[in-house]
């Protein structure tokens, strides 16, 4: 998340009553997590074990619970709690507002786009040309959609990142500030859910589709010409490369690439990168003909047994 203008290392001090480390003067252009941060951007770690990913990153300030020697060029800020003050942050330059009505962004619909009834549409929506938006359909704040785009009915674009952060007792809820793009010529199904980035974007490329009752997890960015069946689940973070095929009740878990060309077979499930231009089946996937061969050769084993037995 970009902020609509630079605040200080000072200024921010001063608004988390924290301290600070580095120059008063020290510029924050934006707040992001880890896997997306741009220089001029904030990011919080709250482990030793993440201290030198967050202070090696490419973001220039970290706000951090422990004063530790600051890189050159860089701020730290100080605190108790940076979970509780990355949120604090958040919620103050990206605030939540109650709609008042229904369509809230009319002047980023295209007047070219069709908009069927009971369809919600938030704040700093922008809908393109020739886009078709189907009945019961929710478009939560800070949605792009593009040109010639196809949304099928009661789908929702845009919901609040599945993110928490486990204590003793309850769970604590990071605040969801970022973005849903939704590129040019996609299509999507009824009934699915895309849910928008922490701070950063959800990206579904250009000429993706999506079947009925997919699900896209916070901060995952899909390639161009994609196709996913009914029934797939991805997890946030993760990346998908171009011309990559799900097919029906793939499960995808975070962090994790799978790369240009590949095909899942159904009821697969990721857990690690995949390569590309390759076919994969199981659960956890492997080579579809690796998995083939053992399932083949499963059906020998009770003879196998029975030999041995004897």
């Amino acid at each position: 998340m970009k902020l609509e203008k630079p605040h200080t290392l000072k200024e921010l001090s001063e608004i988390l009553n924290c301290s600070f480390v580095g120059s008063p003067d020290h510029l924050v252009e934006g707040i992001n997590e880890i896997h997306k941060v741009e220089s001029g951007d904030l990011v919080f770690v709250d482990h030793p074990k993440y201290y030198d990913k967050a202070l090696q990153s490419a973001a220039t300030t970290i706000l951090i619970d422990m004063e530790v020697d600051c890189p050159e060029g860089k701020g730290l800020l100080v605190s108790s709690d940076p979970f509780r003050d990355y949120n604090k942050l958040t919620v103050l330059f990206s605030p939540f507002y109650p709609w008042s009505r229904s369509v809230n962004s009319p002047k980023g619909v295209s007047p070219y786009a069709v908009i069927q009834p009971n369809v919600s549409i938030g704040r700093n929506v922008t809908i393109g040309k020739h886009t078709w938006i189907h009945s019961g359909v929710v478009i939560y704040d800070n949605v792009h959609i593009g040109d010639n785009v196809v949304i099928h009915a009661n789908t929702v674009i845009g919901a609040d990142a599945f993110y928490f952060q486990k204590k003793e007792d309850h769970f604590r809820k990071m605040h969801t500030c970022g973005r849903v793009i939704i590129e040019d010529n996609v299509e999507i199904g009824a009934l699915c859910t895309i849910d928008r980035g922490v701070s950063g974007d959800t990206v579904i490329g250009e000429s993706t589709k999506l079947d009925n009752q997919v699900h896209i997890g916070h901060d995952t960015v899909i390639g161009k010409r994609c196709l996913f069946a009914g029934h797939v689940g991805v997890a946030g973070c993760v990346t998908i490369e171009d011309d990559v095929t799900l097919w029906g009740q793939v499960g995808v878990i975070s962090d994790v690439t799978i790369k240009s060309g590949a095909v899942v077979y159904g009821q697969s499930g990721v857990g690690k990168d995949l390569e590309g231009n390759k076919k994969y089946l199981g659960s956890p996937c492997d080579d579809a003909r690796t998995t083939f061969t053992e399932l083949a050769s499963l059906k020998h084993l009770p003879a196998l047994l029975r030999k041995m037995k004897d």
